[in-house]
């Protein structure tokens, strides 16, 4: 393996094509996304009927806190609750 100086790095990161627009994006969405879905998961936690619901419909519980109901958080979602 080779060992490269911080200038080289940043030499070679240079070189490398922009990112996709829609990646970054969607990583600026991350974080809403993250805060959005702990709120979700904490009002499940504490109204049983919210719960089934979001169990029931996890997109539209995402929809409905102005997410984007993609597979990542829908997977989030999924796996928090049960726990």
């Amino acid at each position: 393996m080779s060992a490269y100086d911080e200038e080289r790095l940043g030499e070679l990161l240079s070189a490398l094509p922009p990112a996709p627009e829609s990646l970054v994006r969607a990583a600026k969405q991350l974080p809403l996304m993250r805060e959005q879905v702990d709120k979700i998961l904490e009002r499940a936690e504490t109204d049983e009927e919210y719960r089934r619901k979001v169990v029931a419909d996890p997109e539209a519980a995402l929809e409905e806190a102005d997410v984007v109901a993609h597979s990542d958080a829908i997977e989030i979602l999924r796996r928090k609750l049960d726990e």
